[in-house]
């Protein structure tokens, strides 16, 4: 068991953990934060999105042992933020949710491409970028909607 310490969600966490455990499983069965998804396992499908220092990463490919001393932030302290209120909102109105396994991933993804595309508004960029992230159910273009929406709405406000 390894001891860490780190900030998940604005919160200090201080635990004993094995040195294989995956920051995702942290999150999940630890802290019970469901929100982060496991999906493939093996970082291809985005379900398991999180922030760590910042940068969104790959719960499922990150121990718990290697964030230490970093900043955590999930979906629930992103959404309780209200950073993605209006996101959140235009994902509903353009019917992008769906089953709903993917969209902590996708909205964690695409707030990253809005805070940090030169033209958030540019469809093809916004599915360049969302294009690690698997949806099975909306086909996409409903999230690619949402987050085009969203970019016009923040750009005229």
């Amino acid at each position: 068991m390894t001891a860490i310490s780190l900030i998940v969600n604005g919160e200090r966490v201080e635990a004993e953990v094995p040195a294989r455990l995956h920051l995702a499983d942290f999150l999940r069965e630890r802290l019970g934060l469901t929100g982060t998804h496991l999906g493939c396992e093996h970082g291809v499908c985005g379900a398991c999105t999180v922030r760590l220092d910042g940068a969104i990463v790959r719960g499922c490919l990150v121990l718990a042992v290697q964030a230490a001393g970093c900043v955590v932030e999930t979906i629930e302290g992103v959404s309780d933020s209200g950073e993605l209120a209006d996101l959140q909102e235009a994902f509903w109105r353009r019917n992008a949710l769906q089953c709903g396994y993917c969209t902590p991933g996708m909205m964690l993804a695409a707030a990253d491409f809005l805070a940090h595309a030169p033209d958030p508004t540019d469809r093809a960029a916004i599915r360049a970028h969302l294009s690690g992230n698997y949806c099975r159910c909306t086909g996409y273009e409903a999230i690619i909607d949402a987050v085009e929406a969203t970019a016009r709405a923040r750009r005229a406000a």
